[in-house]
């Protein structure tokens, strides 16, 4: 069936991987909370609280002819660690973390050589960019945002 974006599968598949990393005490969200979340960390895969955007893209003809596009897009994400404490340093390292659980997760390895293409739904993909908030809002919080960019032939 022909497909008009990549976006729907690559998301799909970024969160069914990071799920599949079982970080201990981290709960991995698709998009934003419906409720008001309890839980210390958290991974939102389509979320940022620092975006407007779930997912940015483009899109351009791949060659003439005009029969493949190329698609680059980048994913919004975010992961949190808060406590009731003060241990900003402690939120902080958990952040970072995490995040580098899903880098190293989009990393080929001789074991992996595929695992930048989210499980085939894209030519590659990585992390590009991040920026660490941190707060006491009734103990500490630290934030990470950050964007997974990908690209991909449709």
């Amino acid at each position: 069936m022909p497909t008009t974006s990549r976006v729907p599968d690559a998301v799909d598949a970024l969160v069914a991987i990071v799920v599949g990393l079982a970080l201990d005490g981290v709960r991995v969200v698709d998009g934003p909370d419906a409720v008001n979340a309890t839980e210390r960390h958290r991974v939102h895969i389509g979320w940022s609280p620092s975006s407007e955007s779930a997912v940015t893209l483009q899109q351009q003809w791949n060659a003439a002819g005009a029969r493949t596009r190329d698609e680059e897009f980048s994913i919004a994400c975010f992961a949190e660690s808060r406590g009731g404490d003060t241990d900003m340093a402690f939120r902080r390292r958990k952040v970072f973390e995490m995040v580098a659980a899903i880098e190293q997760a989009l990393r080929a390895t001789s074991d992996a050589p595929e695992a930048p293409t989210l499980n085939g739904t894209v030519l590659w993909s990585e992390l590009t960019a991040g920026d660490l908030v941190q707060s006491h809002a009734e103990g500490a919080i630290a934030g990470l945002s950050f964007t997974i960019a990908c690209r991909a032939r449709i």
